[in-house]
């Protein structure tokens, strides 16, 4: 059975929520214990705590607004710069990611960007503990090509990510997990692209994908 829209945004929904839970429940034990807490150095460290914990939700929302929803606008381009603030701002709480940004266009369609996006942020999960993440993106003949390479000393992509990039699934094989792998298939796939995944080798992991410009 094909993933409707409705089974899309159940999917994207659960994802959401649960890349959300942790720092706005974190938020949520902060006030707690700031309500209990009578030391002043305690009550300056809860402090900070909950801070990192409203900024790293700001973060993700900014990410998952350009990733997945319209931010941006109604016009059909956007400014990859925003891009790199927002996956920069995810970076913040991964930092043994270091990132190299290697996208010159001024403007990118929308669809490209959240492409882009989403494969980072595979990208992101799969660098286990820490490397480098560059992210390259070029318009030439009236395609746009993306590369993501990673490298790390360990790098581990879930089969259930690799197969829904590549090959989609049915709604019975997509988790919300894989959310964001379904939507950067469809999207692909909408334009007679392809997307392309290599084998981890001596470190070193490339997804590229090639869409309409």
């Amino acid at each position: 059975m094909p993933v409707t829209p409705v089974d899309f945004a159940s999917l994207l929904c659960s994802r959401l929520c649960h890349d959300l839970l942790s720092p706005v429940g974190a938020l949520n034990n902060g006030l707690e214990l700031l309500a209990d807490e009578k030391d002043a150095a305690m009550r300056e460290r809860v402090l900070e705590l909950l801070a990192e914990s409203a900024r790293a939700s700001a973060s993700k929302l900014k990410f998952f607004r350009l990733a997945f929803g319209a931010a941006g606008g109604f016009g059909a381009t956007i400014d990859p710069r925003e891009a790199r603030t927002a996956i920069e701002g995810l970076l913040v709480d991964h930092k043994r990611i270091e990132l190299g940004w290697l996208v010159e266009d001024e403007v990118m369609p929308k669809d490209a960007v959240k492409v882009l996006m989403n494969l980072a942020l595979i990208a992101i999960d799969a660098l286990i503990r820490g490397g480098t993440l560059d992210i390259g993106a070029e318009s030439q003949q009236g395609r746009i090509e993306i590369a993501v390479k990673i490298a790390g000393p360990r790098l581990v992509l879930d089969p259930e990510l690799r197969a829904t990039l590549s090959d989609g699934e049915s709604f019975e094989g997509v988790t919300p997990r894989a959310a964001g792998a379904f939507l950067v298939h469809s999207l692909v796939a909408a334009q007679g692209g392809s997307v392309q995944v290599s084998e981890p080798a001596d470190g070193v992991m490339v997804f590229g994908a090639t869409l309409a410009a």
